[in-house]
């Protein structure tokens, strides 16, 4: 079956302007790790996952438009209930990250954004999924 052949997503690719000083900021505010770097992308650890920040145009962004012509983020990083959702919040804005407000958007759970250096627009979520607690042995 399909369903089973793809098993996880390895890498995403995120639009910077320059991979040095995003690879920082991502390293100081986010806690990334940097294994690679050169002119054209720096390749980062973090969350459980292969972040490559490629050089791209300015005003590149990893963000689009919903049909409401609301600007929409690409992805959402989980964190492992509301005192940690609470806790990287303000520790983002301590940081001097670009936060939204925490919000109940009608479904379990809340949620923030944040934007990075160069724009990119990123949610975080105060559940993490099931699977992925299960797997890692993460106690409830």
């Amino acid at each position: 079956m399909m369903n089973t052949i793809i098993k996880r997503v390895g890498t995403i690719y995120i639009p910077v302007e320059n991979p040095e000083l995003a690879s920082k900021w991502y390293q100081e505010k986010l806690g990334a790790v940097e294994n690679f770097r050169n002119d054209d992308k720096a390749i980062l650890d973090f969350a459980n996952q292969s972040f490559f920040l490629v050089k791209s145009k300015k005003g590149e962004k990893a963000i689009f438009q919903d049909h409401n012509g609301n600007e929409h983020f690409l992805m959402t990083f989980e964190v492992d209930g509301m005192e940690q959702l609470k806790k990287l919040h303000s520790l983002l804005a301590e940081k001097g990250v670009s936060v939204g407000k925490i919000e109940d958007r009608g479904h379990p759970g809340n949620n923030f954004v944040f934007y990075d250096l160069d724009g990119n627009k990123f949610d975080v979520w105060s559940e993490l999924s099931p699977i992925f607690k299960e797997k890692y042995l993460i106690n409830q």
